[in-house]
């Protein structure tokens, strides 16, 4: 199904104003019109020293600062969804997805939200993912030591197509219990979704998208309809269990699937990339990671602070409300720059610096906070520390290569190429 020019047309003249103000000095249009391809903490700092609640020219309003952040996420009267709009929400999957999987409780407020996450968090409580540590344990090693084969014999290896990206997609297909999968075509997929949080550009990009979807909604009617007939020890089996008892419906049951498979890999595999750069950027950190792997928790939780894979989000105010002191219309969008809140000098020292030794300092913003909070993120650390422990160990002479390509887009910080060597 092709997309209609009309709202193509809409964000190509949106893009020109936002260039015109760019040019114009103004940091937030230039954040939205350069995204991926500009010093993207540079324009933070220069949106941050405009204030604590910055309303562009455009209209776009925007916080930076760690407590702002925070409160945003955490604020009754701010939500995903406009007031009395349920069609328009501020999440990324609801922009040219399939219109079943971009309803997921991600895109949702109370009670709806709350009724949704419930139907998945049984799968993801810390005695279920304590359980799974042997097995991703099993995936990292065998994934890394052929990363190590692939770089020796070859001379260098793309760590994000040999590790970063077939690790937690096996990982999330595992849990969820998908079975084999095609990782490729898996991560294909996510990329195009990561493309679509930047909005729809093109007729190609939109049915590319849609499709998609499309494909892994089949994919999970499928398998829904499997484990309700036959139930397995897997967070599908938990989902479709949800749906026969009527805590939620088809198209609940699929979105929330789809959710977790996407949000499940996707931000583990930017996670491991960045973890990686920032630590070959700070060579005394890595000797130090690999003669002491029990360090990799604590790196984990640097690279999440330092390196932010999303690197914002959005809430609408429900009501005529105030932040910072200053009025927030019904109806007004403001942005919560998460990578610059965990960038924050009025709360970290040194906060460009990475440095897992960090101690009595506030807490990254990464898995955002309030109502929305990651309900993966156990998982995520979980896989962060493991595969940190099974690279430094499969490749403790690993270093950065030429040829590193970065994600253009502005949400998802990221490498969509990151050639290594050992060394």
């Amino acid at each position: 199904m092709a997309y209609p020019w009309r709202p193509l047309a809409h964000i190509a003249a949106r893009r020109t104003a936002l260039g015109v103000l760019t040019a114009a000095g103004d940091p937030l249009a230039a954040w939205f019109f350069r995204g991926g391809r500009s010093d993207v903490h540079a324009t933070f700092e220069r949106i941050r020293s405009r204030g604590p609640l910055v309303t562009s020219r455009s209209g776009l309003r925007a916080v930076t600062s760690h407590a702002l952040c925070g409160e945003l996420l955490r604020h009754p009267d701010l939500g995903v969804q406009l007031p009395g709009n349920a069609e328009f929400r501020t999440d990324p999957l609801a922009t040219g997805f399939s219109p079943t999987l971009s309803r997921s409780f991600l895109t949702l407020d109370p009670p709806d939200h709350a009724r949704l996450r419930r139907v998945a968090a049984p799968g993801f409580r810390p005695r279920a993912v304590r359980s799974w540590r042997p097995r991703l344990e099993a995936i990292a090693n065998d994934l890394a030591e052929r990363a190590a084969l692939t770089a020796r014999r070859e001379g260098s290896v793309d760590l994000m197509a040999a590790f970063a990206a077939p690790f937690p997609i096996a990982v999330i297909a595992d849990v969820l219990g998908v079975g084999d999968v095609d990782a490729d075509r898996f991560a294909h997929i996510g990329a195009l979704v990561g493309t679509a949080l930047d909005g729809i550009r093109t007729p190609a990009q939109a049915d590319a998208v849609r499709a998609g979807g499309q494909e892994l909604e089949a994919m999970f009617a499928r398998l829904l309809d499997e484990r309700a007939a036959e139930p397995r020890d897997d967070v599908l089996s938990v989902i479709a269990a949800a749906r026969q008892r009527g805590e939620a419906s088809v198209t609940d049951a699929l979105g929330v699937a789809g959710l977790l498979l996407l949000a499940g890999f996707e931000t583990t595999v930017n996670l491991v990339g960045n973890a990686v750069v920032a630590l070959r950027e700070r060579p005394e950190v890595w000797d130090e990671l690999v003669g002491a792997p029990d360090l990799a928790p604590a790196v984990v939780e640097e690279a999440l602070r330092h390196s932010t894979s999303v690197q914002a989000t959005a809430r609408i105010a429900h009501v005529d409300t105030e932040l910072a002191g200053r009025p927030v219309p019904a109806g007004s969008p403001v942005i919560a720059f998460l990578a610059a809140a965990n960038r924050d000098p009025d709360v970290y020292a040194r906060p460009a610096v990475f440095d897992p030794h960090r101690s009595g300092e506030a807490d990254h913003l990464a898995f955002s906070s309030g109502e929305h909070y990651c309900l993966g993120a156990a998982l995520a650390r979980m896989e962060g520390d493991v595969a940190l422990r099974a690279l430094t160990a499969a490749m403790p002479g690993l270093r950065l290569a030429p040829g590193a390509r970065v994600r253009r887009g502005r949400i998802v910080r990221g490498f969509e190429r990151l050639p290594v060597t050992l060394g």
